[in-house]
Order: structure tokens, then sequence, then C-alpha cells
């Protein structure tokens, strides 16, 4: 047992209403009418289909293949017929669709040939990849997949494996209720992920308000003889977030700028992730069912083991709802949301479905003016100053929102639970971050579009260019071809002159080939102008001709013109 914990800032302690479906064991949900697969179920890029409408599957076959190496691959959950690959509403605030692989169960639930992996002769990258296309991620609520969790920082010694058992959200127990009855195959995930990252230290941290859950974990602990340490932390909302279980568990605070723990030689996995590490490698069963509590305004609240892609509203009647029920919630009363579709499937990070009614969930009161009490900061886990970032959201000014760290806000609520003048701040918050995310997708697509104009100018001045060099190369190699036709007519003058230009730059001797040619044309015209009839002339032309150069000898002309001569005997 660790010798001392520690506490981090803030937090609340809202009432727990856990005992609402803690008490009942696990119970496997009958398969639905339908069920809606989304292909995107992860942090990551969304899985390719590799099936198509009218084909058979079977339980745990592969319909959707992972893209990237940041994804993870979805399977059928149950033997039947896909009938459509189409876009359905996900269960997200937005009420936005995903492309979704809607499979018509056959009652068979007829499994692939599936069993356990050779884990002894894996190498850590075959394990990477084997829970990659086995569909593992985290089941606390992110969703990350959990084969780019296991590979370590090489420059940094793992000092801390924490598996988080806390669960400190209301309502939510079906982590506990796995680990009171599967705690040995959660403690065979937490090996395999020990053996992954070869920590110092592994511990479980869970809440000090599930006695049962952790008398099973150390009972199974003790079973395995594993070195793990089960530690009871106090429960404090939200002492289930990450950063704040590692500040209780070693004291280290972790910056709020920080994404990857690993980096202060912590990783965290959930409980119900290690189990569904465990099933995959020791059993060969992929992820396609998890454990979800049902609760809140029905009469036979429980955990049931449901199918990935049953929809909410078929799931939920397993527990009675009570006829005024209007809204079902995914997820906690502090982070959860009402699902705008009643109809949309649960996913893999679907913890928990609470019946909603006016009676259980009553209208708030009107928002009041901002009194700046400071009770929102003294909540903030993270010691942020909400009611400033209040103001600087309402009033559209997300630069500022940027400067007081709005990013490191993990929407707990705890802001919001405390605030007297019942303003929903984190409402405020996720608005000025949806609009600083659209600002920086348009700047981008900005750049994007600055790049493709000024890579289309580039490509447009260098066509340009080339074209204009080959018509140059052109015309020399024809100014080259005429210099060489007027040498050859010339008798060889430039055949003369050719072979000292040869070894000039072609551009050169084309011009050289020019002006030779040039001259050439000109003696040719020059040789044709000249008298023809000076041979054969009379005595009276003979004694002009002679008394002409008489007087040009005097005058100190040494050749009469030829063209007075042509024109006067003509």
């Amino acid at each position: 047992m660790l010798s001392q914990l520690f506490k981090f800032h803030g937090g609340v302690k809202p009432a727990s209403h856990k005992d609402l479906s803690n008490q009942a064991p696990i119970v496997t949900a009958p398969l639905p009418s339908r069920l809606i697969v989304p292909l995107h179920q992860s942090i990551g890029g969304t899985p390719r289909p590799v099936v198509a409408v009218g084909d058979r599957v079977l339980k745990g076959q592969l319909i959707g293949e992972a893209d990237g190496w940041l994804s993870a691959a979805v399977h059928a959950p149950t033997s039947g017929t896909v009938v459509e690959i189409a876009m359905h509403t996900r269960p997200h605030p937005s009420g936005l669709g995903s492309q979704c692989v809607v499979i018509e169960p056959d009652g068979r639930d007829e499994w692939i040939a599936h069993g356990p992996a050779d884990y002894a002769a894996m190498t850590p990258a075959d394990i990477c990849s084997y829970l990659q296309r086995y569909g593992i991620v985290g089941l606390g609520g992110a969703g990350f997949p959990t084969h780019g969790k296991l590979t370590a920082n090489p420059k940094v010694a793992m000092a801390e494996l924490i598996i988080n058992a806390a669960e400190c959200e209301p309502y939510i127990t079906c982590d506990d209720r796995l680990m009171r009855e599967r705690a040995e195959e959660i403690v065979r995930g937490t090996a395999i992920f020990r053996d992954m990252l070869k920590p110092q230290q592994v511990i479980i941290g869970v809440e000090d308000n599930k006695p049962e859950a952790i008398a099973a974990l150390r009972a199974a602990v003790t079973a395995l003889a594993e070195p793990f340490t089960v530690v009871p932390v106090p429960a404090l909302y939200p002492a289930g977030g990450a950063k704040q279980l590692i500040r209780v568990l070693t004291g280290k605070e972790v910056p709020g700028a920080m994404r990857s723990t690993a980096d202060m030689g912590v990783q965290v996995f959930n409980v119900g992730t290690a189990y569904a590490a465990w099933r995959a490698i020791g059993h060969g069963e992929p992820l396609i069912s998890r454990v979800v509590t049902l609760t809140g305004n029905v009469r036979q609240a429980h955990n049931v083991e449901a199918l990935i892609g049953t929809p909410m509203d078929e799931l939920l009647r397993l527990a009675s709802p009570n006829p005024d029920t209007d809204g079902i919630i995914m997820g906690g009363p502090m982070m959860g949301f009402l699902v705008p579709d009643e109809t949309a499937p649960i996913v893999k990070t679907s913890n928990c479905l609470i019946a909603h009614s006016a009676r259980l969930f009553p209208p708030k009161a009107p928002e009041m003016p901002c009194i700046r009490c400071g009770a929102c900061a003294r909540a903030c886990p993270h010691e942020l100053q909400p009611f400033e970032l209040y103001w600087h959201s309402r009033a559209k000014d997300f630069g500022k929102t940027q400067q007081y760290h709005i990013f490191d806000c993990i929407e707990c609520g705890c802001c919001s639970f405390v605030c007297p003048s019942r303003i929903p701040l984190v409402q405020y918050f996720r608005f000025a971050k949806s609009e600083i995310w659209a600002r920086e997708r348009e700047k981008k697509a900005s750049e994007e579009a600055k790049q493709r104009f000024e890579f289309k100018q580039f490509r447009e001045e260098r066509e340009k260019a080339d074209k204009a060099e080959k018509l140059a190369k052109a015309a020399a190699a024809q100014a080259a071809k005429k210099a060489a036709e007027a040498a050859a007519a010339a008798g060889g003058t430039v055949a003369a002159e050719a072979p000292a230009a040869a070894g000039d730059d072609p551009a050169a001797a084309a011009k050289k080939a020019a002006i030779a040619a040039a001259m050439a044309r000109a003696k040719a015209q020059r040789e044709a102008v000249q008298a023809k009839n000076t041979d054969e002339l009379t005595p009276q032309q003979a004694h002009e001709m002679a008394a002409i150069e008489a007087r040009r000898a005097a005058a100190g002309v040494s050749e009469a013109p030829a063209a007075s001569t042509d024109s006067r005997t003509e």
C-alpha cells in the first residue's frame, strides 16, 4: 500500500445515487431487433467498411478496417445479415450522422473461429497490432485506441502504471460491478499492460465508496501472485480524471497543456479497458460488447452487458422506465448529455444510460448575473478561473479565453455545479472552444487555398518558361539549318567557319550561324549584280571605257562602279 495519498485542487461531492444500480449482478442483454454499428467509435480515423449490403456476417467478424495507425477496427456484434451501410444519428450532442453498418440478427449468435493468442511468442509490436485489429479502445470515456498508449516513450522510464477504477461520476456503477464479478480477468489484463510498459510499480486506484470491489481486486491480485497495489482513494468528484488520479496516487502535477502523461513516466488505463484487453488476448474476442448502467427514472436499475450498436431506447426498456421519462442521458449527470435521438446506438464508450424526467432532474432556474464570488475557481480541479473564461466567452473574445487556458478545461461541470447564479458555465466554454476550432479550420483552409493558388502560379510560370525555352531551341535549330544550307550554297564558306563555333554554347553557335548565313546571302547578292557584258565591247565602247578609267585614275578612284557601266552600256 502507498505510504501517502495526495490531494488535487477543488472538486465537489454530489449525491452519488450509485445504490440504485450496484446491488444487482450484471445480466446479458437479449439480442436487439437490429444493430446499428457506427464505424467511427474512437479517437482517430474512421475505419473503412469491408462488408457489403446483403453479406452474412458472424459474431466477431471484421466489418470496419482500421484507417491508419491511430484507429481501431470494428466488428460484428452478432451473426446476421448486413441490411444497410448508411448515415445514422450518432450518440453525440450535435445529433450529426455517422456511417454505420446495420445488421439484422439471425438469432443464432454464431461466432467466428476464435481462441487465445500465443501471448508468450508475441513481441510488443505484435501485441499492439493485435489489439488494434481487435478494436480495443479506452472504455473510460475518451475512446483512445489502447495500442497507442502502450507505446512507451523511449526517453522516459515508466515509473507508474495506474488502472483507473475510481468511477467518480454519480449514477454510474458499471465498473463497480465489473470489479466485483470479474476481478481476476481485470488483473490479467493489467498484467498485459505491465509486460508492455515495464513500470516500476502498478497501482489500481478505487474510490473508497466501493469496498466490495476493493476486496475482490485484492483477492484476485493475491490469487494470481501479482505485485499490484490496490489503493482506495477518497470519493471526491472528479477523482476519476486521469490527471487528478495521478496527482492523488503519485503526487505528480501534470501540466495542463500536456496531453500524454507518458512523458512524465505515468500511464493510465480504465479498468474496463484492462478487462477488454484480456478478453482479446486470452479468448480471442474483439470488443463487441460492454457493461452499461441502466438507471435514473426506472423501476429496475441494474447493469447489463450489451452488444455495441444496440439502440438506446430498446436497451433502456430492460430497466422499465417510468411513464414520465422524457429523454435519455448518455453518461453521468455531470459530463453526460441528453441524446438528440433515442434510437441512436450505444458505442464502445457508452458506460451509462440515465432515464431523464423533470421530477428527477428539475429544470434549472433562470440564469442570473455573475457576482464574482469565486466559488467556481475554488471548485475547478485544474485551478482555472472560470468566471474570467465566462466573461470572455460571452463577449466572444476568444483570444482572451485562450490566454486564460480554456483548453485546459476538462468540462467536468464542477464550476456549474457550485455556481450560485446558476450559470451553465460549461456550455459557454464548449461554445468558445467550438468557435476557436472553427476559426482554426477556416484559417487552415485559407492557408491551404493560398498554397494551392501560389503553386498554380508557379506551375503556370514554369510551363511558360519551358515553352519559351523549347521555342528558342527550335528557332536556333531552324537558324542553324538555314545557315548550313546557305553556307553550302555559298561554296562552303560557312562550313569552313562552323568548326570554330562547334564548341560554343548552342545559343551562341546558332547566333554565329545566323550571322554567317546573312553574310553569305549578302555576298551572293553582290555577285549577282556585277557586270557580265564587258568581254565583248565595240571599239567605241572600249575607247569610252578607257577614257573613263583615265579620269578615275586622275581623280584617285581605283575601280569604276559596276552599276554605272552597266547603265551606260545598256
